[in-house]
């Protein structure tokens, strides 16, 4: 399964980072990805951290501003915490779903700034909406491999819900005269097996609730019935 997403990675310096990107790259099903103005080449420390993803470093799209870096994809989201008058500020699991809804239109640029200050003005500007990871205001700002691997997860767990089977049609609920035909038979059975031995009270009223808390089918509740009602003859 290939996520119909590009990474954009800004300015990065931390090689680490860039193995780490493509770790979570590699676990989430992603291999498009842009790094403009690359601040390392420490390539030994990336490969050291890209466990089983070192094909992916040999392959990032190398540019030189983040206009070549989209200038094929469709929508184009920068990752920033601020608010921009015009622009949506979308959590990741909306950019996710909007990005699989946008696939047949062209592909999806997930930006993100460098390590220390993220994005500049013009780059949020420059995207078309924006999103941030709702972190803690105590640590508000990700490391970047932390930041793009919750994108990636999104946007791995909405491929695979738009790719599963249709989930089975809920059966129909007990209708409110079902259950009542339930809780008088469950009344019965219990005064035939000594259980209500005096005057009722609340106990067959609060068994009754459990079961319909439970929200029973039709076919549970007539099972339910049937049982109540064999229980019933069985002491005559």
């Amino acid at each position: 399964m290939r996520l119909p997403v590009r990474l954009v990675l800004l300015r990065p310096r931390n090689p680490e980072n860039l193995g780490a990107v493509a770790r979570a790259m590699k676990n989430f099903g992603a291999d498009d990805w842009a790094i403009a103005e690359l601040g390392t080449h420490d390539f030994a420390a990336m490969r050291r951290v890209a466990v089983h993803a070192g094909e992916l470093l040999d392959r990032p799209r190398l540019v030189r501003t983040l206009d070549e870096a989209v200038a094929d994809c469709a929508w184009v989201v920068g990752t920033s915490s601020r608010a921009v008058k015009g622009k949506r500020r979308l959590p990741p699991a909306e950019v996710a779903r909007e990005a699989l809804e946008r696939a047949a239109a062209g592909r999806t640029a997930i930006v993100f700034g460098d390590e220390r200050s993220g994005l500049t003005n013009d780059e949020v500007h420059r995207c078309h909406d924006l999103s941030a990871i709702p972190a803690g205001e105590a640590q508000p700002s990700l490391n970047l491999a932390q930041a793009a691997l919750v994108y990636l997860y999104e946007l791995r767990k909405a491929a695979l819900a738009a790719a599963a089977p249709p989930a089975r049609a809920p059966e129909a609920g007990a209708t409110d005269a079902e259950l009542s035909a339930v809780e008088e038979a469950l009344r019965a059975a219990l005064r035939g097996g000594g259980f209500l031995a005096g005057p009722e009270r609340h106990a067959v009223r609060d068994l009754a609730a459990a079961l319909r808390r439970s929200r029973l089918s039709r076919r549970e509740a007539r099972l339910w019935l049937a049982a109540l009602r064999t229980l019933g003859r069985g002491r005559e």
